[in-house]
Protein backbone atom coordinates (compact mmCIF):
# COMPACT_ATOMS: atom_id res chain seq x y z
CA UNK A 1 0.00 0.00 0.00
CA UNK A 2 1.26 3.57 -0.52
CA UNK A 3 -0.26 6.25 1.47
CA UNK A 4 -0.25 9.96 -0.04
CA UNK A 5 -1.24 12.65 1.61
CA UNK A 6 -2.37 16.13 0.15
CA UNK A 7 -4.26 13.58 -2.29
CA UNK A 8 -7.28 15.51 -3.04
CA UNK A 9 -4.94 18.56 -4.01
CA UNK A 10 -2.84 19.19 -7.01
CA UNK A 11 0.43 17.48 -7.08
CA UNK A 12 -1.29 14.94 -4.72
CA UNK A 13 -3.98 13.93 -7.20
CA UNK A 14 -1.59 13.67 -9.66
CA UNK A 15 0.66 11.31 -7.87
CA UNK A 16 -2.39 9.23 -7.28
CA UNK A 17 -3.37 9.03 -11.05
CA UNK A 18 1.03 8.41 -11.32
CA UNK A 19 0.52 5.38 -9.20
CA UNK A 20 -2.39 4.25 -10.80
CA UNK A 21 -0.53 4.38 -14.02
CA UNK A 22 2.33 2.30 -12.62
CA UNK A 23 -0.77 -0.59 -12.43
CA UNK A 24 -1.42 0.52 -8.09
CA UNK A 25 -4.25 1.26 -6.77
CA UNK A 26 -4.00 0.45 -3.10
CA UNK A 27 -3.62 3.66 -2.52
CA UNK A 28 -4.82 5.29 0.96
CA UNK A 29 -5.89 9.11 0.33
CA UNK A 30 -5.49 11.75 3.51
CA UNK A 31 -6.68 14.95 2.51
CA UNK A 32 -8.77 17.86 4.42
CA UNK A 33 -10.65 18.08 1.67
CA UNK A 34 -12.95 14.81 1.48
CA UNK A 35 -13.81 13.63 -2.46
CA UNK A 36 -17.52 14.81 -1.40
CA UNK A 37 -16.83 18.27 -0.68
CA UNK A 38 -14.42 18.65 -4.26
CA UNK A 39 -14.87 15.66 -6.56
CA UNK A 40 -12.88 16.68 -9.51
CA UNK A 41 -9.22 15.93 -8.59
CA UNK A 42 -9.67 12.13 -7.61
CA UNK A 43 -12.61 11.61 -10.14
CA UNK A 44 -11.51 8.32 -11.71
CA UNK A 45 -8.80 7.57 -9.80
CA UNK A 46 -8.33 4.23 -8.24
CA UNK A 47 -7.48 3.83 -4.44
CA UNK A 48 -8.96 1.96 -1.79
CA UNK A 49 -9.44 4.06 1.52
CA UNK A 50 -9.80 7.93 2.25
CA UNK A 51 -9.24 9.59 5.59
CA UNK A 52 -9.47 13.15 6.55
CA UNK A 53 -6.19 14.92 7.98
CA UNK A 54 -7.11 15.12 11.58
CA UNK A 55 -7.64 11.64 12.90
CA UNK A 56 -4.87 10.35 10.22
CA UNK A 57 -1.93 10.46 12.44
CA UNK A 58 -3.73 8.56 14.93
CA UNK A 59 -5.06 5.97 12.61
CA UNK A 60 -1.43 6.07 11.12
CA UNK A 61 -0.16 5.43 14.44
CA UNK A 62 -2.56 2.60 16.08
CA UNK A 63 -4.79 1.06 12.98
CA UNK A 64 -2.08 0.45 9.90
CA UNK A 65 0.04 -2.36 9.37
CA UNK A 66 3.78 -1.17 8.37
CA UNK A 67 4.31 -4.68 6.95
CA UNK A 68 1.82 -3.83 4.46
CA UNK A 69 3.23 0.29 3.27
CA UNK A 70 5.62 0.45 1.15
CA UNK A 71 6.25 4.22 1.15
CA UNK A 72 4.32 7.62 2.02
CA UNK A 73 4.03 10.44 -0.21
CA UNK A 74 3.27 13.32 1.99
CA UNK A 75 1.89 16.29 -0.40
CA UNK A 76 -0.43 17.67 2.41
CA UNK A 77 0.20 21.13 3.86
CA UNK A 78 -0.96 24.94 3.97
CA UNK A 79 0.63 26.34 1.07
CA UNK A 80 -0.39 29.63 1.26
CA UNK A 81 2.63 32.21 1.24
CA UNK A 82 0.52 34.66 2.46
CA UNK A 83 -1.00 32.63 5.59
CA UNK A 84 0.80 34.92 8.92
CA UNK A 85 -0.68 32.47 11.35
CA UNK A 86 2.71 30.76 12.42
CA UNK A 87 1.47 28.41 15.26
CA UNK A 88 -1.11 27.21 12.41
CA UNK A 89 1.86 26.56 10.17
CA UNK A 90 3.63 24.92 12.40
CA UNK A 91 1.23 22.54 13.68
CA UNK A 92 0.00 21.61 10.00
CA UNK A 93 3.50 21.89 7.94
CA UNK A 94 6.06 21.10 10.47
CA UNK A 95 4.99 19.31 14.00
CA UNK A 96 2.22 17.22 11.49
CA UNK A 97 5.58 16.26 9.15
CA UNK A 98 7.74 15.15 11.78
CA UNK A 99 4.92 12.41 13.11
CA UNK A 100 4.50 11.06 9.60
CA UNK A 101 8.62 11.08 9.69
CA UNK A 102 8.93 9.75 13.83
CA UNK A 103 6.40 6.79 12.01
CA UNK A 104 8.44 5.98 8.80
CA UNK A 105 11.70 5.91 10.87
CA UNK A 106 9.89 3.23 13.25
CA UNK A 107 9.64 0.74 10.58
CA UNK A 108 11.88 1.37 7.68
CA UNK A 109 9.39 2.53 5.76
CA UNK A 110 10.26 5.28 2.95
CA UNK A 111 9.49 8.71 3.05
CA UNK A 112 8.85 11.55 0.25
CA UNK A 113 7.55 15.18 1.66
CA UNK A 114 6.88 18.54 0.14
CA UNK A 115 9.33 21.32 1.18
CA UNK A 116 9.11 24.38 -0.84
CA UNK A 117 11.46 26.75 -3.15
CA UNK A 118 10.21 29.35 -0.91
CA UNK A 119 12.96 27.94 2.04
CA UNK A 120 15.39 29.90 -0.18
CA UNK A 121 13.69 33.32 0.54
CA UNK A 122 15.61 36.08 -1.76
CA UNK A 123 17.99 33.64 -3.38
CA UNK A 124 20.83 35.57 -1.58
CA UNK A 125 22.76 32.35 -1.00
CA UNK A 126 21.82 31.20 -4.05
CA UNK A 127 19.00 28.41 -4.86
CA UNK A 128 21.30 24.76 -4.30
CA UNK A 129 19.79 22.24 -2.45
CA UNK A 130 23.57 22.05 -0.72
CA UNK A 131 23.38 24.95 1.11
CA UNK A 132 23.11 24.57 4.54
CA UNK A 133 19.15 25.30 5.62
CA UNK A 134 19.85 26.92 9.04
CA UNK A 135 21.69 29.84 6.83
CA UNK A 136 18.63 30.28 4.97
CA UNK A 137 15.87 33.17 4.99
CA UNK A 138 12.64 32.33 3.84
CA UNK A 139 10.32 35.74 3.32
CA UNK A 140 7.47 34.31 5.10
CA UNK A 141 6.01 32.37 7.70
CA UNK A 142 4.90 29.37 5.00
CA UNK A 143 9.11 28.97 3.88
CA UNK A 144 9.56 29.23 7.33
CA UNK A 145 7.19 26.25 8.31
CA UNK A 146 8.64 24.32 5.65
CA UNK A 147 12.68 24.92 6.13
CA UNK A 148 11.84 24.52 10.14
CA UNK A 149 11.31 20.72 9.16
CA UNK A 150 13.97 21.06 6.76
CA UNK A 151 16.25 21.58 9.46
CA UNK A 152 14.87 19.11 11.70
CA UNK A 153 14.72 16.43 9.36
CA UNK A 154 18.88 17.15 8.51
CA UNK A 155 19.79 16.26 12.32
CA UNK A 156 17.70 12.87 12.32
CA UNK A 157 20.29 11.64 10.15
CA UNK A 158 22.72 11.56 13.24
CA UNK A 159 19.83 8.84 14.46
CA UNK A 160 20.55 4.96 13.63
CA UNK A 161 17.70 3.06 11.63
CA UNK A 162 16.67 6.43 9.74
CA UNK A 163 15.00 4.98 6.36
CA UNK A 164 15.10 6.82 2.98
CA UNK A 165 13.75 10.07 2.85
CA UNK A 166 13.20 13.06 0.16
CA UNK A 167 12.52 16.38 1.10
CA UNK A 168 11.26 17.75 -1.97
CA UNK A 169 11.65 21.72 -2.44
CA UNK A 170 9.37 22.55 -5.34
CA UNK A 171 9.76 25.48 -7.77
CA UNK A 172 6.65 26.63 -9.53
CA UNK A 173 5.24 23.81 -10.68
CA UNK A 174 2.10 23.99 -12.96
CA UNK A 175 -0.63 21.71 -14.56
CA UNK A 176 -4.22 19.95 -14.20
CA UNK A 177 -5.71 19.99 -11.07
CA UNK A 178 -4.82 23.46 -9.53
CA UNK A 179 -8.22 24.91 -10.18
CA UNK A 180 -9.21 25.12 -6.40
CA UNK A 181 -5.94 26.73 -5.46
CA UNK A 182 -7.28 30.37 -5.91
CA UNK A 183 -4.40 33.31 -5.68
CA UNK A 184 -1.91 30.51 -5.20
CA UNK A 185 -2.40 28.62 -9.00
CA UNK A 186 -0.27 29.02 -11.08
CA UNK A 187 0.23 32.13 -13.51
CA UNK A 188 -0.52 29.87 -16.46
CA UNK A 189 -3.73 28.53 -14.55
CA UNK A 190 -4.62 32.22 -14.14
CA UNK A 191 -3.57 33.45 -17.69
CA UNK A 192 -5.70 31.22 -19.36
CA UNK A 193 -8.73 32.11 -17.86
CA UNK A 194 -7.93 36.28 -18.29
CA UNK A 195 -6.76 36.04 -22.07
CA UNK A 196 -9.96 33.81 -22.69
CA UNK A 197 -12.38 36.38 -20.54
CA UNK A 198 -10.01 39.88 -21.71
CA UNK A 199 -7.98 39.10 -24.57
CA UNK A 200 -4.81 40.38 -22.28
CA UNK A 201 -3.48 39.60 -19.28
CA UNK A 202 -1.81 41.34 -16.35
CA UNK A 203 1.72 41.17 -14.95
CA UNK A 204 3.43 43.25 -12.25
CA UNK A 205 5.64 45.70 -13.53
CA UNK A 206 9.07 45.41 -12.02
CA UNK A 207 9.95 47.05 -9.02
CA UNK A 208 14.36 46.28 -9.57
CA UNK A 209 16.37 47.97 -11.65
CA UNK A 210 18.05 44.86 -12.47
CA UNK A 211 14.57 43.41 -14.28
CA UNK A 212 12.60 45.11 -16.73
CA UNK A 213 8.73 44.77 -16.98
CA UNK A 214 7.76 41.47 -17.34
CA UNK A 215 10.94 40.36 -17.62
CA UNK A 216 11.60 39.02 -13.38
CA UNK A 217 12.26 35.42 -14.04
CA UNK A 218 11.20 31.84 -12.58
CA UNK A 219 11.55 28.64 -12.60
CA UNK A 220 8.52 26.76 -14.10
CA UNK A 221 8.22 22.78 -14.17
CA UNK A 222 5.50 20.82 -15.48
CA UNK A 223 3.65 18.24 -12.60
CA UNK A 224 3.89 15.64 -15.18
CA UNK A 225 7.87 15.32 -14.31
CA UNK A 226 7.50 16.20 -10.99
CA UNK A 227 5.12 13.17 -10.60
CA UNK A 228 7.51 11.09 -13.04
CA UNK A 229 10.46 12.60 -10.68
CA UNK A 230 8.48 11.00 -7.44
CA UNK A 231 8.24 7.19 -8.90
CA UNK A 232 11.81 7.46 -9.75
CA UNK A 233 12.97 8.19 -6.32
CA UNK A 234 10.99 5.38 -5.13
CA UNK A 235 12.35 3.43 -7.85
CA UNK A 236 16.14 4.27 -7.60
CA UNK A 237 16.16 5.17 -3.72
CA UNK A 238 19.32 7.35 -4.48
CA UNK A 239 20.92 9.32 -1.37
CA UNK A 240 18.39 10.64 1.64
CA UNK A 241 18.34 14.24 1.57
CA UNK A 242 16.72 17.46 0.17
CA UNK A 243 16.63 17.79 -3.36
CA UNK A 244 15.43 20.98 -5.68
CA UNK A 245 12.71 20.15 -7.91
CA UNK A 246 12.73 22.76 -10.76
CA UNK A 247 12.76 22.86 -14.62
CA UNK A 248 16.84 24.39 -14.21
CA UNK A 249 16.67 27.17 -16.47
CA UNK A 250 14.68 30.45 -15.22
CA UNK A 251 12.44 31.17 -17.55
CA UNK A 252 10.39 34.96 -18.01
CA UNK A 253 7.01 35.91 -17.26
CA UNK A 254 6.83 37.42 -20.71
CA UNK A 255 8.14 34.25 -21.90
CA UNK A 256 5.49 32.23 -20.12
CA UNK A 257 2.79 34.83 -21.32
CA UNK A 258 4.43 34.31 -24.99
CA UNK A 259 3.40 30.53 -24.54
CA UNK A 260 -0.11 30.83 -23.01
CA UNK A 261 -1.28 33.60 -25.96
CA UNK A 262 0.49 31.39 -28.58
CA UNK A 263 -1.53 27.83 -27.15
CA UNK A 264 -4.55 29.96 -27.68
CA UNK A 265 -3.06 31.76 -30.96
CA UNK A 266 -4.18 34.98 -29.83
CA UNK A 267 -1.78 37.98 -29.99
CA UNK A 268 -0.30 38.77 -27.06
CA UNK A 269 -1.36 41.80 -25.31
CA UNK A 270 0.05 42.57 -21.86
CA UNK A 271 -1.75 45.17 -18.91
CA UNK A 272 0.95 46.20 -16.72
CA UNK A 273 0.14 46.34 -13.08
CA UNK A 274 1.63 47.43 -10.12
CA UNK A 275 2.91 44.94 -7.10
CA UNK A 276 0.33 45.42 -4.32
CA UNK A 277 1.98 46.85 -1.36
CA UNK A 278 0.96 43.73 0.97
CA UNK A 279 3.53 41.21 -1.48
CA UNK A 280 6.11 44.07 -2.35
CA UNK A 281 8.34 43.31 0.17
CA UNK A 282 8.30 39.40 -0.47
CA UNK A 283 8.19 39.53 -4.41
CA UNK A 284 11.47 37.71 -5.93
CA UNK A 285 12.80 38.46 -8.93
CA UNK A 286 14.24 35.69 -9.85
CA UNK A 287 14.39 31.89 -8.84
CA UNK A 288 16.32 29.09 -11.00
CA UNK A 289 16.51 25.57 -9.10
CA UNK A 290 20.39 24.05 -9.12
CA UNK A 291 19.57 20.54 -10.11
CA UNK A 292 23.10 19.35 -10.29
CA UNK A 293 22.65 17.11 -6.95
CA UNK A 294 19.64 15.85 -8.82
CA UNK A 295 21.77 14.83 -11.49
CA UNK A 296 25.05 13.45 -9.64
CA UNK A 297 22.47 10.97 -8.35
CA UNK A 298 22.10 10.13 -11.65
CA UNK A 299 18.04 10.94 -11.99
CA UNK A 300 16.35 11.90 -15.42
CA UNK A 301 16.48 15.46 -16.49
CA UNK A 302 13.06 16.93 -17.69
CA UNK A 303 10.92 16.11 -20.19
CA UNK A 304 8.63 18.83 -20.74
CA UNK A 305 10.29 22.30 -21.70
CA UNK A 306 7.64 25.60 -20.89
CA UNK A 307 6.55 25.55 -24.52
CA UNK A 308 5.49 21.56 -24.42
CA UNK A 309 4.02 21.77 -21.00
CA UNK A 310 2.22 24.69 -21.78
CA UNK A 311 0.89 23.22 -24.52
CA UNK A 312 -0.10 20.50 -22.91
CA UNK A 313 -2.01 22.08 -20.15
CA UNK A 314 -4.21 24.44 -21.75
CA UNK A 315 -4.62 22.36 -25.40
CA UNK A 316 -5.51 18.43 -23.34
CA UNK A 317 -6.78 20.13 -20.18
CA UNK A 318 -7.94 23.40 -19.69
CA UNK A 319 -9.66 24.02 -23.18
CA UNK A 320 -11.13 20.41 -23.11
CA UNK A 321 -12.24 21.43 -19.94
CA UNK A 322 -11.04 18.22 -18.75
CA UNK A 323 -9.14 17.11 -15.23
CA UNK A 324 -6.13 15.20 -15.02
CA UNK A 325 -7.61 11.45 -14.65
CA UNK A 326 -9.77 11.92 -17.74
CA UNK A 327 -6.84 12.39 -19.87
CA UNK A 328 -3.56 9.74 -19.44
CA UNK A 329 -0.40 11.41 -18.24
Amino acid sequence: MYIVTGANGFIGSAMVYELNQKGISNILCVDTVSPEERPIPLNGAQYTQFISTTPFIDYLFKSIDPSSVTAVIHMGACSSTTEMDKDFLYQNNTLYTQKIFEWCRKHGITLIYASSGATYGQGELGFSDSIDSEKLKPLNPYGESKVAFDRWVMQQEQVSGTPSWYGLRFFNVYGPNEFHKGAMSSLVYKAFHQICETNELGLFKSNHPDYKDGMQLRDFVYVKDVTRWMWELLEKKPTSGIYNIGYGKARSWLDLAENVFSSLHKPMKIKWLEIPESIKNQYQNFTEADMSRWQHNNMSPPQWSLQQGVFDYIKNYLLAEKNIFQKPL
